[in-house]
């Protein structure tokens, strides 16, 4: 199976499209819960927590399903295992909580791929 790599734009353009749906959904969450801060005195926590989680349950859910994002869509790609076929849950789910961390991006220089798909042994390609 010849499967071409996606580019660096492509993952940029990528991440702005499902970091845009990310935060849009995130802002919902956060509006809705501080609604129950305010009237039943549930306990603050600020809107990090709604963000970072959100990115979890967005990836995971979307990737273990359809082997793809919004953002994938749009671009015509997809996640691939390294023999071409699609993802375990596990894989998806690693992929998906080392997304959280910060420094993800800052190894494409040097891993030739960011973090989370170097460490859950997965690709994005063109699909």
């Amino acid at each position: 199976m010849n499967l071409k790599r996606t580019g660096v734009g492509t993952r940029a353009m990528n991440f702005a499209v499902d970091t845009i749906l990310i935060t849009i959904l995130a802002i919902a969450f956060y509006n809705v819960y501080k609604w129950y801060v305010y009237y039943y005195r549930v306990a603050y926590l600020n809107f990090g927590w709604f963000f970072f989680g959100t990115q979890f349950i967005y990836y995971t859910i979307l990737e273990s399903i359809f082997a793809r994002t919004p953002g994938k869509w749009f671009s015509h790609s997809r996640v691939v295992n390294q023999k071409g076929g699609r993802p375990g849950l596990g894989s998806i789910i690693l992929r998906s909580m080392v997304r959280i961390i910060i420094i993800d991006m800052f190894f494409i220089p040097f891993l030739d791929r960011p973090l989370h798909d170097y460490l859950s042994k997965t690709e994005v390609v063109e699909a």
